[in-house]
């Protein structure tokens, strides 16, 4: 491996989270003009007909293993379908990109108890306080947001149930994909994954009754996500996880919030009030707790 091949490798967490932190301002902007569902199924398949071509013309093979197309049709389902079904309904739900991003944030905290849970070693005193810290900057902030807050920026029990349910089903699917899916090639992994969300998804799109109203913020927000979050985004997330890299993208996941929170108050005017910056803070500084390694 070459030295550019190294400094690629090292980058590539980096950009992988820049470029998943805008993932929550691309729902603000596209949830507005479109059912939740049937934005995703859109995306699902444009997303389709942008990976075919270029496996045809690179001649990639596909998975020649129907368990493993399996296993990758069951991650497809959790970190496609789940996460951002979860998330794009919370934010249609009326919760902001911050409060959104912070929830999912603390995936970190769930993906380290899993491991040291089946790793057999025991949770230490440092991630026990890592743990508390985490959640209660997390209680801080929602708790100051429910009920309250304006449109677009405001919890309740229904917009968490989505958020919550997009942070089990990243956890999940994370952890499904580095214990079952072999190497292979990320493009028609993605394809794969991305076939088996449109199978879940489609049929709870038709049972929208909201219509999608095509206009520039839409098509924008589609662009991205097809081009930036999809063939970028879950492309750098599926290469890490199997280059092993997968910690390092841990450790940076708790700068996601933030970044997010920041974006978010240039473009949507979301509050970020002394409590937010509090909790928020309280969130990562606990987070990073759990996911550093011992010396």
């Amino acid at each position: 491996m070459g030295t550019s091949d190294n400094a690629w490798l090292r980058a590539m967490p980096w950009v992988f989270v820049l470029i998943w932190s805008t993932g929550f301002i691309v729902a603000r902007y596209g949830m507005p003009h479109a059912p939740p569902m049937s934005f995703l199924a859109v995306r699902y398949a444009l997303s389709i007909l942008c990976f075919l071509p270029w496996i045809v013309l690179a001649g990639v093979k596909w998975p020649s293993d129907r368990r493993q197309a399996l296993h990758l049709a069951v991650t497809g389902v959790l970190m496609h379908a789940g996460y951002l079904g979860g998330v794009w309904a919370a934010v249609k739900a009326g919760m902001g990109s911050g409060l959104s991003s912070l929830i999912v944030g603390i995936q970190p905290v769930l993906t380290a108890i899993w491991l040291t849970s089946v790793g057999g070693h025991h949770v230490s005193r440092r991630q026990w306080l890592g743990l508390l810290l985490g959640f209660a900057g997390l209680v801080l902030v929602v708790s100051r947001k429910f009920g309250a807050g304006g449109p677009g920026d405001s919890a309740n029990w229904l917009n968490l149930s989505f958020a919550v349910m997009a942070l089990f089903a990243i956890t999940a699917g994370t952890l499904y994909q580095k214990r079952f899916v072999q190497p292979c090639d990320v493009r028609t992994a993605n394809t794969v994954q991305l076939a088996a969300a449109l199978v879940v998804t489609l049929p709870l799109a038709l049972l929208e009754a909201e219509t999608m109203h095509w206009n520039a913020e839409l098509v924008g927000a589609m662009a991205w996500s097809v081009l930036g979050l999809t063939l970028g985004g879950s492309s750098l997330l599926y290469m890490l996880i199997q280059r092993g890299a997968a910690a390092s993208v841990t450790s940076l996941m708790y700068l996601v919030p933030p970044c997010t929170a920041l974006i978010a108050w240039v473009l949507f005017a979301e509050p970020i009030t002394a409590t937010t910056i509090a909790g928020t803070a309280l969130t990562a500084f606990g987070v990073s707790l759990v996911v550093r390694p011992s010396r």
